[in-house]
């Protein structure tokens, strides 16, 4: 693990290739690297699912960036001429840690932005650091939506959207297809993504479903691993329905565990996060089982040219389709190249100020395997995007979880308008949201 913690992208890449490194660079008006420090989970459990996916989907995506192998518009050579490099570090060692880390990027990698960060806790921590340093830092992942919400940035952005499309979606879809909620229990991490998540879901609740009884309302701590104590509170509730928020280790714990005990058919069980433990757990995974993928992500992408492609370049690199977090971490990285070639170009061709870039970034518009990525929220900081539900189904002919009844929705039909924060947006009844 420690030989991944500080690797060269760009260095792997030229002994692959037997080749020396300036031979990447193109064109000769731009000999210069581009260094990016990425921040993910490379050890704990929340490394298999979630971490070292989203690297790999990085990897794949850079490697390709640097050979000019990307299709249009993503085919100029790495960021307009400038080769990629890479510093990557570890995120597990909580918030503490990772600030120090962050100040490490910057003053001794003297990476010109960092990516990262999956755990809401860490970005509420390196968010104020960053821009403290006026120093570029992108949050590919996590989801709280307090970070755009409670406070207002000039260095930061996040390219994905947060959590409430996710809870808005899964509250949707239920009412669209007839789920039975009269009654409703929840099990969420105990910190402030699990917290969000359980918020924005009954708030969420409470407009299709008004009058609906909020019964167990289970926080255990992240990466608790064990929940039959959990499990059996559920079981003898009995709600109509069962909603969680838990990610990686901790939500296939929860599934292997709650399975053989009947959970998922004495209630529906509806998971906001859940696609990425699909491949790992095969038949463990109950059918019928409603879940998303805090986008429109792996099984739930939309038909693309660039989604082929993606998908492509990731299952022949490792054998296994992407999931949420590579998706993620490459709409980072793709809409970092777009705002750095948009500003490079405004900069007469040469290295663009980080300043410059973050005018390029802010309230830009760019293409990712998962479809249209907008700067939308949070004075030009924050995304928003498509997503999609579905249902969980074993097919035994493909030996894999396929997912049935697939509704999408426009990113402004479940994420709140700019001039809202978004508990308030939903308890308002969604005022302003698109969803024809």
């Amino acid at each position: 693990m420690t030989v991944f913690r500080r690797a060269s992208c760009a260095a792997v890449l030229a002994l692959a290739f037997g080749m020396s490194q300036p031979a990447l660079t193109k064109p000769a008006q731009a000999q210069e690297s581009f260094k990016v420090g990425i921040v993910t989970f490379l050890s704990g459990q929340a490394a298999e699912s979630f971490g070292v996916p989203a690297w790999n989907g990085g990897k794949v995506l850079i490697e390709a960036l640097n050979k000019g192998e990307a299709p249009a518009p993503y085919d100029k050579p790495g960021f307009g001429g400038m080769t990629i490099e890479t510093v990557v570090v570890d995120e597990a060692g909580g918030a503490t840690k990772q600030v120090q880390e962050l100040r490490n990027l910057y003053q001794r990698e003297n990476v010109d932005v960092v990516i990262g960060y999956v755990s809401s806790g860490d970005c509420l921590a390196v968010a104020p650091a960053a821009e403290e340093l006026k120093r570029l830092l992108i949050l590919y992942d996590c989801g709280t939506p307090r970070i755009f919400e409670d406070a207002k940035y000039e260095y930061v952005f996040r390219t994905a959207s947060h959590a409430t499309m996710d809870n808005v979606a899964l509250a949707r879809y239920m009412k669209s297809q007839g789920v039975k909620a009269g009654t409703v229990s929840a099990i969420n991490q105990d910190y402030a993504w699990g917290h969000d998540s359980r918020n924005d879901f009954l708030a969420a609740m409470e407009q299709f479903y008004p009058g609906f009884k909020a019964e167990a309302d289970l926080l255990p701590k992240f990466g608790a691993g064990q929940y039959g104590t959990e499990i059996s509170a559920l079981v003898r509730q009995g709600s109509d329905v069962v909603h969680s928020s838990l990610w990686g280790g901790d939500l296939q714990a929860f599934i292997l565990q709650a399975g053989p005990r009947g959970l998922f058919k004495r209630s529906q069980v509806v998971l906001s996060a859940a696609d990425h433990v699909l491949p790992s757990l095969g038949d463990k995974m109950p059918d019928g089982t409603i879940i998303g993928a805090r986008g429109a992500y792996g099984l739930l992408a939309p038909k693309s040219d660039l989604n082929d492609w993606f998908w492509k370049i990731y299952q022949e690199a490792y054998d296994v389709y992407p999931v949420q977090a590579p998706y993620r971490m490459v709409q980072a990285i793709l809409g970092l190249k777009v705002a750095v070639e948009k500003a490079m170009a405004e900069n007469g061709g040469t290295k663009p100020t980080k300043e410059q870039i973050a005018a390029a970034l802010k309230g830009s518009e760019w293409q990712s395997p998962a479809g249209t990525i907008r700067m939308a929220l949070g004075d030009g900081h924050q995304a928003i995007q498509q997503t999609a539900i579905g249902r969980t189904r074993f097919d035994e002919g493909r030996k894999m979880v396929v997912l049935d009844d697939i509704q999408n929705f426009k990113a402004e039909c479940v994420n709140p308008p700019a001039d809202r924060k978004s508990i308030e947006w939903i308890k308002a009844g969604f005022p302003g949201a698109q969803c024809d």
